[in-house]
């Protein structure tokens, strides 16, 4: 078979870490060709070697046949190869077609100057061909996560690619903009293009791969169709041990109300909202993107202030006006984005883990670093987090270590109400059922634990109880012997429950 992409004994090393060992690939005309691993199996390394950005130690690849080196992005997109980063990067103050058509623009051939009227055009034009309805003109920065998206998918196949990388290409879009997504892909493999498709969520890489290369720790493990894999057989050969019990049963005593929530409302974001969470309950938040979930909880959490309403914590009503204050009432917060809001990336794991509790190793203004040492030493063995020392900077880890980090910073703190927003958000299946076992035992120690998450088996394995929101109000409430997918879903979209 002649692959349109094939890398044999492809080896990759950084300093201290053997990122690829022995690594092949090979890509059909047309197909979508999932590549799976935890995080750390060297998925990115090998794909920004396709792309151009990294040069291999060792092995060959060959496009279409021949042998190629490629040696820069700009050599990979004129050999028919782009990637879209999960971190997407568009120059926010240019326009759609700017960004597009960035350093290929259309102009008056004798005065060096944008023929813009044509810019627009092509880009217009280029939106018609592959069914996207954007506007040419409109500036980056008002464009949301999925259309910015977009703009890269079009730019890409604007370079006439042959082979376009996605990289978590769902992670912080809409279920309608997924289907979108689809459709698009569809249409790419109908025009011959491949898509090289990275994604830790099992459900679409079963929906739309029609093989998938499993890697595990820099070594590749097997390639195989799709339809001959199922969820078990794929999780054994990514971790290399089965996961019989990724959600762990468990039945913890539920205590006395912790904390309870009466008719909080933030105009604009969400209306009357009411709920309860018992010690030792995890209550599961679910709805669609754009719900109100995550402005709910930065409002029990101080990062918002709410225009009515009022928040209960062991009977007694408190005025939340700041974390400070939440946090001096025992709730913490691990935020949506880690990187972002939870994590210094360039400050080691230590620091991390110390800077919100300093005031626990510190006598008279100075910290004691044993003791320090000792606590963060503790706490990082008992969370499992993967890291050469604590002195590593916590950027350099896995999306789970990571995740590890940010929770571990609040036990510390030894919070009583704990609000986990997508705590599993970008991590590998590996990683995610470690962090299942810590929400459980978390909750067996009396914690009350509130979880945000889009992910529906994550809502319904781990949930003692689930409030559903939708465009700002509640919609329903279920118990746990009563929690399902098409009740979840009837309810995040706008429909009421009978006494929601």
């Amino acid at each position: 078979m002649k692959y349109l992409l094939e890398l044999k004994g492809i080896y990759k090393s950084f300093p201290g870490v053997k990122a690829l060992q022995d690594v092949s690939l090979n890509v059909i005309h047309g197909e979508v060709h999932a590549v799976m691993g935890e995080n750390g199996a060297g998925k990115s390394t090998l794909m920004k070697i396709i792309a151009g950005m990294y040069k291999p130690d060792a092995g060959t690849v060959h496009l279409e046949g021949n042998p190629v080196l490629i040696r820069n992005e700009k050599e990979a997109m004129s050999s028919g190869i782009s990637m879209i980063h999960q971190e997407l990067m568009p120059i926010k103050e240019m326009t759609v077609a700017d960004n597009i058509f960035l350093g290929r623009e259309p102009g008056w051939k004798y005065f060096g100057v944008v023929n813009r009227k044509k810019l627009y055009a092509d880009s217009e034009k280029l939106f018609d061909q592959i069914g996207i309805n954007l506007n040419s003109k409109r500036v980056m920065k008002h464009l949301s996560v999925a259309e910015t998206q977009l703009v890269e998918i079009a730019k890409a196949i604007s370079f006439r690619s042959k082979i376009i990388i996605m990289d978590e290409p769902t992670s912080a879009i809409t279920d309608r903009e997924v289907v979108k997504l689809f459709e698009l892909i569809a249409m790419l493999k109908e025009r011959g293009v491949s898509i090289v498709y990275i994604s830790h969520k099992m459900d679409e890489v079963f929906k739309i791969s029609d093989r998938i290369t499993i890697l595990r720790d820099g070594q590749y493990i097997a390639t195989a169709e799709a339809k001959d894999l199922t969820k078990g057989k794929l999780i054994a050969m990514m971790v290399g041990r089965e996961l019989n019990n990724i959600f762990p049963k468990t039945d913890n005593h539920k205590g006395e109300i912790c904390l309870e929530v009466r008719n909080l409302t933030k105009n604009g974001q969400f209306e009357n909202i009411s709920l309860q969470v018992r010690k030792g309950e995890i209550l599961g938040i679910a709805g669609l993107m754009g719900a109100g979930r995550t402005e709910l909880a930065e409002t029990i959490f101080g990062l918002r202030k709410a225009d009515s309403g009022e928040i209960r914590i062991n009977g007694k009503i408190v005025s939340i006006t700041s974390p400070e204050v939440a946090i001096n009432n025992g709730i913490a917060l691990v935020p949506e984005d880690r990187k972002a809001q939870g994590l210094n990336l360039v400050a080691s794991v230590k620091d991390n883990m110390a800077l919100p509790n300093l005031n626990q190793f510190s006598f008279l203004g100075f910290v004691n670093k044993g003791d320090e040492r000792e606590k963060i030493k503790e706490l990082i063995l008992s969370l499992k987090v993967k890291t050469p020392n604590m002195y590593q900077k916590v950027g350099t880890l896995s999306g789970g270590n990571q995740q590890k980090v940010v929770i571990g910073k609040w036990l510390l703190r030894n919070p009583d109400i704990l609000i986990l927003d997508e705590p599993t958000r970008g991590i590998d299946i590996g990683a995610k059922s470690e962090i299942y076992s810590l929400i459980n035992s978390l909750a067996a120690q009396g914690k009350a634990i509130i979880m945000i998450s889009s992910e529906l088996p994550e809502i319904i394995g781990l949930s003692d109880r689930v409030i559903v929101l939708s465009e700002g109000h509640l919609t329903g409430e279920y118990m746990k012997d009563e929690i399902d997918q098409e009740k979840i879903m009837f309810s995040a979209t706008g429909h009421f429950k009978e006494g929601a």
